[in-house]
């Protein structure tokens, strides 16, 4: 039986943890993010990735930062056939990565060498891509830089964003690895070389990203933005002089001649925001700042007689 450890955090990565414990593979260890306080109420909570290790009595490991940490040294001491990762957050060390007897292998969110890093999935969505995917490489001690084992494309389709993906994603993910791993183990696989030519990258989403810029964007490139910071970190534009988050809109086929900012035409059901290049955009679903989200409807109905058409409503 091929022993593997498992690395990774996030609801991504539990699914293919999942499917390796019921392919009977020998799940030695998992290592994942210590838990982390969430919500409002900072509940002290342990990532999907731990609670499928839980459930199957696996051991646990939860170093801060592996490198040099005891519980690295006790991985190596597993001995393990492979060392498996999907979305674990850190580099590992190169004697880490040599423990490994067979290899150790990274499941990644992007169809390598486009969009190394931590946030592939977001910039695919951001930068307006029409397909994404997996691709399983060798790891090395730099960024998902490692030669590729296998790779597999699935569309973005308009509706999707960073949540919805993440989900197709991770089956892919987990379907790729199952098929990919026996090939691998049995020495059955050429590894192909990433093209350093055509690299890009992914860091992670920074704070001054989440703001919205109707003022060089296009309604498409706005919508873009809305989908994959979607379900977080939620991006946001000042809307009639307040941080308001927004979670859904729909770029129209028009051409307007309102200024970037300004309103083109309000209903009781409807808001309609010109962006840059005599663009559109419809607004779906807002946030005021500490208030919920709610439906275009409910935020009119709650704004009375404000926004007249040519009103600057969205602040640079």
């Amino acid at each position: 039986m091929t022993s593997i450890v498992f690395m990774g955090t996030p609801a991504f990565a539990a699914p293919i943890l999942e499917s390796l414990i019921k392919e009977q593979y020998q799940v030695l260890g998992v290592v994942t993010q210590p838990d982390r306080k969430v919500g409002r109420k900072h509940v002290l909570t342990a990532s999907p990735v731990k609670e499928v290790a839980v459930a199957h009595d696996i051991p646990v490991f939860q170093p801060e930062k592996i490198s040099g940490s005891p519980e690295m040294q006790a991985i190596i001491d597993l001995e393990p056939d492979l060392i498996v990762t999907a979305a674990f957050g850190q580099f590992l060390p190169t004697k880490l990565l040599k423990a490994a007897k067979i290899a150790a292998i990274n499941v990644h969110g992007s169809l390598l060498p486009k969009y190394r890093g931590g946030a592939p999935v977001q910039y695919s969505i951001i930068n307006g891509e029409s397909e994404t995917g997996i691709t399983i490489i060798y790891m090395i001690k730099k960024m998902d830089a490692g030669d590729m084992l296998a790779q597999r494309a699935i569309p973005i389709e308009a509706t999707d964003d960073t949540g919805t993906m993440f989900d197709k994603l991770s089956v892919v993910g987990r379907d790729l690895l199952l098929e990919t791993l026996p090939k691998l183990i049995a020495g059955e696989i050429t590894a192909v070389p990433q093209v350093e030519e055509d690299v890009t990258f992914s860091p992670n989403i920074q704070p001054e990203q989440e703001t919205l810029d109707f003022f060089t964007k296009t309604a498409a490139q706005i919508d873009n933005q809305v989908r994959g910071m979607r379900p977080a970190p939620i991006a946001y534009a000042v809307l009639d002089g307040k941080r308001t988050k927004f979670w859904d809109v729909t770029p129209l086929d028009e051409t307007v001649d309102q200024e970037p900012g300004q309103v083109v035409r309000k209903t009781k059901h409807a808001l309609v925001i010109a962006a840059a290049d005599h663009t559109a955009l419809a607004i779906n679903q807002l946030q005021p700042a500490g208030k919920p989200k709610m439906t275009i409807t409910d935020f009119l109905n709650g704004a009375a007689d404000k926004f007249a058409t040519g009103e600057q409503v969205i602040s640079k």
